[in-house]
């Protein structure tokens, strides 16, 4: 018997928590994952599936190795071989998690498939060496608004439920940017005053959660760090941001390290979306609105398929 896997859409950073913040959304990826006849067999339907290798470079794959390899199972890929059938909602390369989706549902299918050998921490050290950093993988396990980092060489991770009302308006530009394109726009070092004041707003987005205060959460969501230094490789975004708060936006910012940008509100999401929409399209950039809410599950065994 197979099985069958879903994992949400992750947004990261929020702002200032620069690899630290995370949190999960209502759009998904599905995987199944079955014993073939020897051999592999990957296909992929949905968004930006064309961008994706059907062979054992597969991100899927890779990751489904990772655990038959942990537990001195190798054998039975050879032996049995795998069918992989992944559907995308989630557009690839866009700053939404595609990549997490790939290795938390790889990782979690392979763990189901063979009797659940592996426990929940093992699965996101795993996830976490697979991905670099913890922001999108640990929001795509555990759901909701994740705090997470390395503590000692182990992964810490404090999750809460999204403040209350929290709606999202997700602007996906029509092109890709990698996550390592976006990396190597960052300076080595930033100014001190720049690094105590994402401190200081990280901190305070902490306490905000905990109080459950939308507001103060969303109204602490200004960066020094990384997105003065992405916007540039984002046509259009500094004008789609002004333009979200203007329509009514509480915030909006970078979705992880783009390109897409991400508003955040209690309401007015069709007017913040044609607002965005229209600030990229004055820089000659067509954007594809997601009107999309936190969503508190993360990946999600659905059934077996017998």
């Amino acid at each position: 018997m197979g099985v069958r896997v879903r994992i949400p859409a992750t947004t990261a950073n929020l702002g200032p928590g620069f690899d630290t913040f995370g949190m999960a959304l209502s759009l998904y990826n599905t995987l199944e994952v079955d014993w073939g006849n020897r051999g592999l067999q990957i296909s992929a339907t949905g968004n930006g599936t064309h961008l994706l290798p059907t062979d054992e470079t597969n991100t899927v794959y890779l990751a489904i190795k990772e655990v038959f390899a942990k537990t001195g199972k190798e054998v039975l890929l050879q032996e049995r071989g795998l069918t992989i059938s992944i559907h995308n909602q989630v557009p690839v390369t866009r700053g939404l998690g595609s990549s997490a989706t790939a290795i938390v549902g790889g990782l979690w299918a392979a763990n189901e498939l063979l009797g659940y050998p592996l426990s929940e921490t093992e699965l996101v050290e795993m996830a976490v060496k697979m991905e670099g950093h913890p922001d999108n993988v640990t929001s795509a396990v555990y759901g909701g608004i994740v705090v997470s980092g390395l503590l000692d060489h182990s992964v810490y991770v404090r999750r809460f439920s999204p403040p209350s009302g929290m709606k999202c308006v997700v602007a996906v530009p029509d092109f890709q940017l990698a996550t390592r394109t976006s990396r190597n726009a960052l300076p080595s070092a930033v100014p001190y005053a720049d690094a105590i004041h994402n401190l200081n707003r990280a901190s305070m987005m902490v306490a905000a959660l905990a109080d459950g205060d939308l507001h103060m959460f969303c109204s602490l969501m200004e960066d020094k760090l990384h997105e003065l230094y992405r916007m540039p490789l984002v046509p259009g975004s500094k004008e789609a941001i002004a333009r979200a708060r203007q329509a009514g936006a509480l915030s909006a910012v970078l979705s992880g390290s783009g390109p897409s940008l991400i508003a955040f509100c209690e309401s007015d999401e069709e007017s913040i979306g044609e607002a965005m929409q229209e600030g990229f399209r004055n820089m000659g950039v067509e954007a594809e609105i997601y009107r999309l809410t936190p969503v508190e599950q993360g990946v999600a065994s659905l059934s077996c398929i017998s």
